[in-house]
């Protein structure tokens, strides 16, 4: 089994290359985002919860950032690997997701930087924000809100990781083509 993290900030990318990533390497593709949203569309007591961080641009707590993956891991009991798009973004959450593996008899096999000039994301994002209809993709100020608590609580996984082996940094500037052949040649080594 495969379990590979992708992470890098807002608007590296991970969404996209995550679809052919999936595909290619038959995952499954679990996206924080995309749970919180269906989570809030649906009007769950934890999608409630998740609305009143987001909303702010700010990270959802662990807590309930843990106790919506975990639902959906256990969904897929029949999957090849999963690729985590968004999570972990704290070293607790880290800790707490190898502890989950781990009880399934799992590890994360790799985690995958996506790395990228903060203004070439911050015009990405309000680009995106003008169709998705997202507000934390429509206002800058909130947006690096979301960069400063990256940077303040995601950049120390990279040290956690590098430790176990596990880090593969990846320039994700440059066409969605060239991101993916860079991604597909780590991907290949695992």
């Amino acid at each position: 089994m495969i379990n590979i993290v992708l992470f890098g900030k807002p608007g590296a990318g991970k969404g996209t290359q995550a679809e052919f990533l999936k595909e290619k390497y038959n995952l499954t593709h679990l996206s924080t985002g995309d749970i919180f949203r269906f989570n809030i569309k649906n009007d769950t007591d934890l999608g409630k919860l998740a609305k009143t961080y987001m909303d702010k641009g700010d990270l959802v707590p662990d807590e309930v950032t843990i106790q919506m993956l975990q639902s959906e891991v256990d969904k897929n009991p029949h999957s090849a690997g999963f690729l985590f798009d968004g999570f972990p973004r704290t070293l607790a959450q880290a800790a707490a997701l190898d502890q989950f593996l781990e009880s399934k008899g799992q590890t994360i096999t790799a985690t995958v930087a996506l790395e990228a000039d903060d203004n070439i994301l911050v015009a990405r994002l309000l680009e995106r924000g003008k169709t998705s209809g997202r507000p934390d993709d429509q206002d800058e100020e909130k947006i690096r809100n979301r960069y400063d608590e990256y940077n303040q609580k995601t950049a120390p996984l990279m040290s956690y990781y590098k430790d176990q082996g596990k880090f593969y940094a990846v320039d994700g500037i440059g066409t969605i083509e060239e991101v993916t052949e860079r991604l597909n040649r780590v991907f290949d080594q695992f």
